[in-house]
């Protein structure tokens, strides 16, 4: 099984998490390696969450990866939005105000394209666009960033993992150098993740959540990184989950989201998690030495 432990075994690590404790987190993990550090929805705190702008302000702050959501519209298109409403982030109640609940299932790509998708985060922004997936990896092309890219709401959108493994396979994000160390495809759907890697193995996956231990080996059968909120972090649980090789023979990875103050990075940072996700990038790198 690729679940095979690093470690003795997962229970005698759980069973010196109590003494892990006591330790300083740095010592705890035995390593001084920095986690890398991801911009969630892009560089959400300073620009309007999964646009063009917030991958700009990233690269404008030195920031690699950077963390998307994607969605399917009515047509058929992947657009890169968190909720599946478009009202929170786009004017579409002004626009199309006889269309509640505005889900983005039940617009066309041309009519999301109309949406303002800035004016609510400030004016600087007015009249910025929902980007369809194919615009976004093209900016982080442009970039040379990494992406995470989220699977959201994958229950609506049957047939999307498929669908967006065209999208990057199209634009050349399958190719050997961004299967490296430039792509990783996640969801909170255990099922999605693992369609995922059944149909493109050589995809890097990650479950967002937090399984419970005894659980792991079955997810590190399709699952390269176990990504949990910042809140449910030990030293014992990430220790378990790294104790683990995952399905490309590598131990599994936990990056954690979604951390926006300094004193939660290094704390993060002590528990030895590989990667943290931020609105606000640049603070967790400040905080933590990067």
């Amino acid at each position: 099984m690729h679940a095979r432990t690093v470690a003795a075994s997962i229970t005698s690590l759980l069973g010196t998490a109590a003494l892990l404790l006591t330790l300083s987190p740095a010592r705890a993990t035995g390593s001084d390696t920095l986690p890398l550090v991801v911009a969630h929805r892009g560089a959400s705190g300073y620009a309007p969450e999964n646009t063009l702008p917030a991958a700009d302000k990233a690269a404008e702050l030195g920031v690699d990866w950077v963390e998307n959501d994607v969605q399917r519209t009515r047509d058929g298109e992947l657009v890169v939005l968190h909720d599946d409403s478009l009202a929170r982030t786009t004017d579409v109640e002004e626009i199309f105000p006889g269309r509640s609940p505005w889900k983005v299932k039940d617009f066309t790509a041309a009519e999301i394209a109309r949406l303002d998708a800035g004016s609510w985060f400030g004016p600087a922004f007015a009249d910025t666009r929902v980007p369809t997936l194919e615009q976004f990896v093209r900016r982080l092309e442009r970039h040379g960033q990494k992406l995470l890219l989220e699977i959201k709401n994958p229950q609506l959108y049957p047939g999307i993992e498929g669908e967006t493994l065209k999208v990057l396979s199209n634009e050349g994000w399958l190719d050997r150098a961004h299967l490296r160390n430039r792509l990783v495809v996640q969801s909170f759907s255990a099922d999605s993740v693992r369609t995922v890697h059944e149909l493109k193995p050589g995809v890097k996956t990650g479950f967002i959540g937090a399984p419970p231990v005894k659980d792991l080996p079955a997810y590190a059968d399709f699952a390269d990184q176990i990504n949990p909120s910042h809140t449910s972090l030990s030293v014992g649980y990430v220790t378990a989950v790294q104790g683990f090789l995952g399905p490309h023979s590598k131990p599994l990875e936990v990056l954690t989201w979604t951390v926006d103050d300094a004193a939660a990075a290094r704390r993060a940072a002590g528990f030895g998690v590989d990667g943290i996700i931020s609105n606000k990038p640049d603070l967790v790198r400040d905080a933590v030495g990067g």
